[in-house]
């Protein structure tokens, strides 16, 4: 009887160390570091409506939306609201293809379209 008692305790002390060093090895997983996309970080050419709002130099596809967003946050034209909806002025209803107001989400996809 005893016998088969420690030989259960054994096979489960194996299984929790077999959990314990499982989890290590995600978190050493999760930790490594990310390399950015090569395609996010190429310079692309905005053209003259989304120029006057992020400049006309060559950037990144991340830079032309942070410039939009800082551009967006000091002239208040984010909806008070609704949060997710920018209300354009005369500058983005040009990048917004004449529209009013757009979300943050289908604002991405008009601003593809002003890049090159």
């Amino acid at each position: 009887m005893a016998t088969k008692k420690k030989s259960k305790a054994k096979k489960s002390a194996k299984k929790a160390t077999k959990r314990r060093t499982a989890k290590k090895a995600t978190k050493k997983a999760a930790k490594k570091k990310r390399t950015p996309n090569a395609a996010f970080m190429k310079p692309m050419q905005p053209d003259e409506a989304l120029s006057a709002v992020v400049g006309s130099g060559p950037l990144p596809r991340t830079e032309i939306t942070k410039k939009l967003w800082q551009y967006i946050k000091r002239n208040g034209l984010q909806d008070a609201k609704v949060r997710r909806n920018i209300n354009a002025d005369e500058k983005l209803g040009r990048v917004f293809g004449g529209k009013k107001q757009v979300s943050m989400f289908e604002m991405t996809k008009l601003v593809n379209k002003h890049i090159k």
